[in-house]
């Protein structure tokens, strides 16, 4: 079987990082971390479970992750958040693939857990990620802090059986938190690419945002916690476009 690498970056994430490396377990030969400085024990966790840590600083999650691809030993790489894990299948389906792969790169839907439920709808499932790539045809491209990974020649990528486990927030706590973190991102990169807005464009979108998670992303079958996704998206983007208008 090809050696495979599994890069995860981290700051802070002592509650997510033993679970996703021990995904990992019988898989990747290589467990690479990418760490920010943490101040909580998230770096003595990942060298307990037998990972390598490098510090690097974070100036942006795209620049963090194409620096965690640059810094593996293996031609192979699967690119991690540490809040995510792999199911049974999909580490199985990794396996078969390692065998003889056929492609430069693989994907496979991510299935968030959401305060305990696992989110089908809200345009949130199935949400196809790349992440299993040769690295010398790869790199993360995007807008902070909306990364992809994306292969370089432009070429075809297979698609895997399985779910990445993605556990996002705990509590609403969690998710309130991450919406002022990624909003001030997002923002003052809509800010440097020259985007402004107004009243009513602001408006437009939070209304808009609604909709297309409650409604058109058939979040009401997510019952309760649909609509509770659907209100905290829309306030997400209510608060991106404040802090936006803001910077002004």
């Amino acid at each position: 079987m090809i050696k495979l690498s599994a890069v995860i970056i981290t700051f802070n994430e002592e509650r997510n990082i033993a679970r996703c490396i021990d995904s990992l377990s019988g898989l990747a030969e290589e467990i690479l971390v990418v760490d920010s400085f943490s101040t909580d024990k998230t770096r003595e966790i990942c060298q307990e479970k037998g990972a390598k840590v490098i510090q690097n600083k974070f100036e942006g999650h795209i620049q963090q992750k194409n620096f965690a691809l640059q810094q593996a030993n293996n031609e192979w790489v699967l690119s991690l958040d540490a809040d995510e894990a792999l199911s049974d299948e999909l580490k199985k389906s990794i396996t078969v693939i390692l065998q003889s792969p056929t492609q430069k790169g693989y994907r496979f839907n991510r299935l968030t857990n959401y305060c305990g439920k696992w989110v089908r709808f809200c345009g949130w499932y199935p949400d196809t990620k790349l992440r299993l790539v040769n690295r010398h045809y790869a790199c993360w491209k995007g807008i902070n802090p909306h990364d992809r990974l994306e292969l370089t020649d432009g070429s075809s990528v297979e698609f895997l059986q399985g779910d990445l486990l993605h556990y996002s927030y705990y509590t609403k706590e969690d998710h309130y938190k991450q919406i002022e973190y990624f909003g001030r991102i997002a923002a003052n990169e809509a800010f440097k690419n020259g985007k402004r807005v107004n009243f009513s464009t602001l408006l437009g979108k939070v209304i808009a945002q609604f909709i297309k998670s409650y409604f058109l992303k058939l979040g009401i079958f997510d019952g309760l916690t649909g609509l509770k996704i659907s209100y905290r998206s829309a306030y997400a983007t209510y608060r991106k476009y404040q802090m936006l208008s803001q910077l002004k």
